[in-house]
């Protein structure tokens, strides 16, 4: 099933939904791809066909990628994306929605459960675009990291016009040319607020974006709620996680979400 959702401040997200092979009926896992992906990349695709092993899939592509309207704030609104495809899941009748994301998704799906879960205490009931669980791979700890070489690259292909002419006909992916302001807060500053949602933190030991520094930071600011998986050489994201991870993280959502 394909579909055209609108997020709060007015942009048309691509978004899809599977019912899954073996679905536990009423639990859903909604995916969020990296920087310069979309819900028809191969890698996208493939993941979502293992995690569809255990729940129905929502996929969809964040603003500025693929079929979706807008333009890439990276990381910053695409909470807003996030939450649209939440909501969906929700309003196809399944009471058990996790999130999984990988590298930029792997930021937004904590500061999205993070904004979710407190605006839900706030208001004493959980908002249509609550989460039950959520997974983080591969994510930044922390913003305008530039410590590795290819960090470098996608902060040149972000900031620079020429970059972003590099994103929008060679990647597929429209950059906003506007700095944050406000700056949202970091990862590591939302994951405090995330608890008692369920929170798995992945991350390789081989990943030459982010070094294993960024997942155990997050880990530590979770005060121990969250686990930590450090995979053994593992790259980055969705092309470096083996099919076998990938059940492994069904299998954790199955258990814990709800």
């Amino acid at each position: 099933m394909r579909r055209l959702l609108r997020t709060v401040d007015g942009v048309s997200i691509d978004a899809a939904y599977d019912p899954g092979t073996r679905p536990s009926g009423d639990l859903a896992i909604v995916v969020a791809h990296g920087f310069t992906g979309d819900l028809g990349r191969p890698h996208v695709r493939r993941a979502a066909g293992v995690l569809g092993r255990n729940a129905a899939v929502v996929t969809f592509s964040f603003r500025g990628h693929g079929a979706s309207g807008g333009r890439s704030t990276v990381g910053d609104r695409e909470v807003h994306d996030l939450a649209a495809a939440v909501a969906w899941a929700r309003e196809l009748g399944h009471a058990r929605v996790a999130t999984v994301g990988f590298s930029m998704g792997g930021s937004v799906v904590l500061r999205h459960a993070a904004l979710h879960r407190a605006a839900g205490s706030e208001h004493a009931g959980r908002t249509e675009a609550h989460v039950d669980a959520v997974v983080s791979v591969s994510a930044p700890a922390r913003w305008y990291y530039r410590g590795t070489a290819p960090m470098r690259r996608v902060h040149w292909l972000v900031t620079r016009p020429v970059g972003r002419a590099v994103g929008r006909y060679g990647l597929r992916t429209r950059i906003h040319h506007r700095e944050w302001d406000p700056v949202p807060a970091s990862p590591v500053e939302s994951v405090p607020l995330i608890a008692p949602t369920p929170l798995l933190i992945v991350h390789g030991d081989q990943d030459g974006y982010f070094p294993v520094d960024h997942p155990r930071m997050l880990a530590e600011a979770s005060g121990d709620h969250a686990e930590l998986w450090l995979e053994h050489g593992m790259g980055h994201a969705e092309n470096a996680a083996e099919d076998e991870l990938l059940a492994r993280i069904g299998d954790w959502v199955a258990a814990h979400a709800g």
